[in-house]
């Protein structure tokens, strides 16, 4: 089976946004369109507490953007976003939602950060997304969403490394840091996905 995976798709993520992803709003009408030729839809959604330990808000004397050491990891601190409950949080309007079969939220820990949407970084606790593809047997993953060189990148690894099939729908994505992106382009290649356009795809 195949399946979309929509990775964080919100608002907050959006220009004008808390975490813009620059040009994000333009993959939204790709998804949608991409939605009718799969048989699974999923999404994940940002979902942190009020006061994150990855907001530079909840910490002296740093910056936004600057990096720290969080029980023993990298931490990029960012601006708050995707605060639960919260419109920042909510999926981009004009995402078509009726189609989605379920949504894994991650960031829910406020020690913690989760930016792939199968497991913490700290690959603490699962959010069973890996469980829930495997007992509808799917073998071939399709990624779309934000921001490539984070969300999408990290959840692509985990989901590589959990035996599914991963492909990267490289028009529906957009990064931060284009420069990152290409290097995590590189990883996702070297550990065997694939980066394709939409229109390539072949069923």
């Amino acid at each position: 089976m195949n399946a979309l995976v929509i990775i964080d798709v919100q608002n907050d993520f959006m220009p004008g946004g808390a975490l813009a992803v620059p040009n994000g709003d333009e993959i939204v009408p790709i998804i949608n369109d991409l939605q009718a030729k799969f048989e699974l839809v999923i999404a994940t959604q940002d979902w942190h507490p009020a006061g994150h330990a990855s907001f530079a808000s909840s910490h002296e004397n740093v910056k936004e953007f600057e990096v720290m050491k969080l029980d023993g990891l990298d931490q990029v601190l960012w601006p708050e976003h995707c605060i639960q409950n919260s419109e920042g949080a909510k999926f981009h309007s004009d995402l078509k939602s009726s189609n989605i079969e379920t949504i894994f939220r991650k960031g829910t820990d406020i020690k913690i950060d989760s930016y792939s949407g199968f497991y913490d970084n700290a690959h603490l606790k699962s959010t069973g997304l890996t469980g829930y593809l495997k007992e509808k047997k799917v073998e071939n993953l399709y990624f779309v969403g934000l921001a490539a060189e984070y969300c999408v990148y990290f959840s692509i690894k985990d989901a590589i490394s959990e035996g599914f099939n991963c492909i990267l729908l490289e028009d529906a994505t957009r990064a931060l840091n284009q420069s990152d992106f290409e290097n995590a382009r590189i990883d996702i290649l070297r550990k065997g996905g694939k980066i394709i356009k939409s229109g390539d795809l072949d069923f």
